[in-house]
């Protein structure tokens, strides 16, 4: 899969089903290029890739899958005079959903990230970890089936990392959620796969505990390159 002039991802074959999936690598890996083309942020130039069943280089399957998944890109921003209420409704209306619901909707997603009693605060006066959970609350907003998650504890502190793997356990059974990061607390608190790529290409795919066998993240990393 190339996106522009970079091989974001090289002979790649995945089918990743209901659960939570970490994508790890180092810094230069693809995992950011992989989540755009997966999120129809930006098109693979080779490759074949269906999402949801669905081919996304036709209009109206693309907008179909707009609709139906979640992203937080790595880097995050909203109108800073927007309130928390509106960044997430901004979201929806984005994201095509029904005026019946959305209200109800935005509500429960601020709630899942723990505020709503910031509801009506402004963007810009928020903490940069409250800004990331309305990063994390814009891509819940449509209970997507395809969840797309880049480096989302960044910004988190403790008590709000343990609340954001307990939401994400809680959506493992109806939802595929992937999760770029370099937090192996991440992967052995909520991941059910881990994937490794490294220059682009797969270099494991397993459960954590078959990843630790392997030797762990830094083992698995090291016997690519030999």
């Amino acid at each position: 899969m190339r996106h522009r002039r970079t091989t974001a991802v090289d002979s790649l074959d995945l089918e990743l089903e209901h659960g939570v999936h970490a994508l790890l690598g180092p810094n230069g890996a693809g995992k950011s290029s992989l989540l755009r083309v997966l999120a129809t942020a930006a098109g693979a130039v080779e490759g074949e890739l269906k999402l949801l069943g669905r081919d996304p280089r036709r209009p109206a399957e693309l907008m179909e899958i707009r609709r139906r998944l979640g992203y937080l890109p790595q880097t995050f921003g909203m109108f800073r005079g927007f309130t928390v209420r509106e960044c997430v409704s901004y979201a929806a209306w984005l994201k095509d959903m029904p005026n019946r619901g959305a209200l109800e909707a935005v509500e429960r997603a601020v709630d899942q990230v723990g505020l709503t009693s910031r509801m009506d605060a402004k963007y810009r006066t928020l903490s940069g970890g409250m800004q990331r959970r309305v990063g994390i609350a814009q891509a819940l907003v449509n209970s997507p089936q395809l969840l797309l998650l880049d480096e989302p504890t960044t910004g988190l502190d403790p008590a709000e990392r343990d609340r954001f793997h307990t939401l994400l356990r809680h959506l493992s059974a109806t939802t595929t959620v992937v999760l770029a990061t370099h937090r192996m607390e991440d992967v052995h608190t909520c991941c059910d796969t881990a994937v490794v790529i490294r220059a682009s290409r797969k270099v494991f795919v397993g459960s954590p505990r078959e990843l630790d066998g392997a030797g762990g993240y830094t083992g698995v990393l090291a016997g690519s390159v030999r």
